[in-house]
C-alpha cells in the first residue's frame, strides 16, 4: 500500500505554492479498491480505501476537519474509474499539501502570501490601450476599495511594472487578514499563486468573489491579449487545470465555512 500511494502521488508537492507550479502528468496507476468511504480518526475524518488509511506522499493519513470535506475528497476517490489519475483530484493533491506543507509550517506559507501583498496584481496598471485600462478598472478597482473598507488597507496603485512601494500600515492590515489555521491558509496560498494576488485570495476567503469571478479577475490581461491575438489550445488546456485547483481550494474555504 506504501508503495502504491507514493507511486500515485510521487509527483505530489509538499506545499500549495509548488502545488500550481508542477505540471508533469505522473504515470496513472490502476485503480485497487472497490470502495472509498469516511471514518472518525483522531477528532478529524479520514479517508478509507476498503477500511484502509490513505496516506499523503509525507506518510500522513490522509484527514480533514470537517465530515463534508472529507466527504468530498472521498467522492474524488469513488470517481476514479479504471485508473487513478491525480490530474482529476485536485482537492485531495491540495489537502496532500496542507497535511505535508503547511501544518508544520505555517509561517513559512504566509510569509510567502505576505510577498503578493507588497507587489500585488491588482495594484499594478497598464498605461494603455485603453480597453485594457478600462477592464482593468472595472475587475480591480473594487477590489481596492473592498480592501480599503474591510481591512483599512489602503493600497497605492501603480502605472507599468516599477515598483512601488506600500506603506507598512497598509501592509499590516492586509497581513492581519490571513488565516492562521493549515486548512484555510493553505487554500488561501494556493488561490494567490494561481492568481498572482493576495487580494484577490482574501476576497475569496471573506466570499466577495466566487471562483468564477476570482478567475476572471486574475486573467484580465491575459483574455485581453486572447480576444486581441486570438486563443490557442494548450493556453486553454492549462487554463482548465489551473481553474480546477482554484475551485478545489475555495471549495475547501466554503466547505470550512459552511461548518462553522
Amino acid at each position: 500500500m506504501r508503495d502504491i500511494f507514493e507511486e500515485i502521488f510521487v509527483n505530489g508537492p509538499l506545499d500549495p505554492v509548488e502545488a500550481v507550479r508542477r505540471t508533469a502528468r505522473p504515470r496513472l496507476r490502476r485503480r485497487f479498491y472497490e470502495n472509498a468511504h469516511v471514518d472518525q480518526h483522531d477528532g478529524g475524518f479520514a479517508v478509507r480505501l476498503d477500511g484502509r488509511a490513505v496516506r499523503t506522499p509525507a506518510r500522513r493519513i490522509l484527514a480533514a476537519p470537517t465530515r463534508a470535506l472529507a466527504d468530498a475528497l472521498t467522492a474524488e476517490w469513488n470517481a476514479q474509474e479504471d485508473t487513478i489519475d491525480p490530474q482529476s483530484m485536485p482537492l485531495t493533491r491540495l489537502a496532500n499539501s496542507v497535511l505535508d506543507g503547511v501544518v508544520d509550517a505555517p509561517a513559512a506559507i504566509k510569509a510567502e502570501i505576505e510577498k503578493y501583498l507588497a507587489s500585488d496584481l491588482v495594484i499594478y496598471r497598464a498605461g494603455g490601450p485603453q480597453g485594457l485600462v478600462a477592464r482593468q478598472a472595472q475587475a480591480w478597482d473594487p477590489l481596492v476599495d473592498w480592501a480599503r473598507a474591510e481591512h483599512g488597507a489602503g493600497f497605492l496603485l501603480a502605472e507599468g511594472i516599477g515598483f512601488v512601494a506600500q506603506p507598512e500600515p497598509v501592509l499590516a492590515a492586509a497581513r492581519a487578514a490571513i488565516p492562521h489555521d493549515p486548512w484555510r491558509l493553505g487554500a488561501l496560498c494556493a488561490i494567490t499563486t494561481l492568481t498572482g494576488s493576495a487580494l484577490i485570495a482574501l476576497a475569496v476567503l471573506a466570499g466577495r468573489l466566487s471562483a468564477e469571478e476570482a478567475w476572471a479577475a486574475a486573467h484580465v490581461d491575459e483574455d485581453w491579449n486572447m480576444d486581441t491575438w486570438g486563443r490557442d489550445a494548450p493556453t486553454l488546456e492549462r487554463r482548465a487545470l489551473r481553474f480546477a485547483e482554484i475551485k478545489a481550494a475555495t471549495s475547501v474555504l466554503d466547505l470550512l465555512a459552511a461548518a462553522k
